[in-house]
């Protein structure tokens, strides 16, 4: 019994509210562009590396975007006024980042490709943080030795 370890007294939070998540994925999805941009830059054409930026950063806005307009819904008072007065924005978004894609790509200023892989930075994102929860449950689990 003496080898078990002592989990009375080892109490560990894993989670740290939703604010450090969010910053996280805000700050994994910045770098992610960022070294996309940097790899562009150095290996891609032109129009790549600008559909890459475009991409990402519209990727970045469209988080942004969706995280206020969940949070006025969220934060509306039924008994006042109907959810249908601010969740415009949520479809909003969808508009805008299409007309700026459809823009750009007719004007033959970015590849579409590489303005789709842009706006996929969430993707690496989610891999970071699954891989940061992985390793903080792997390194605070309790078991015998």
């Amino acid at each position: 019994m003496n080898q078990i370890a002592d989990s009375v007294n080892a109490a560990v939070e894993l989670r740290d509210g939703d604010e450090g998540l969010e910053g996280r994925l805000l700050r994994s999805m910045a770098v992610a562009t960022a070294l996309a941009v940097i790899a562009g830059v150095v290996i891609a054409p032109w129009r790549v590396t600008s559909g890459l930026f475009l991409g990402g950063s519209l990727s970045l806005l469209n988080y942004h975007w969706l995280h206020t307009s969940v949070a006025a819904i969220f934060n509306i008072d039924l008994s006042v006024q109907q959810p249908r007065a601010r969740s415009w924005r949520y479809l909003l978004r969808y508009f805008v980042v299409g007309l700026v894609v459809l823009a750009a790509y007719k004007l033959r200023v970015v590849s579409l490709t590489a303005t789709l892989v842009g706006l996929c930075s969430f993707v690496p994102a989610l891999f970071v943080e699954a891989a940061r929860q992985f390793y903080f449950s792997i390194i605070h689990r309790e078991e015998s030795f």
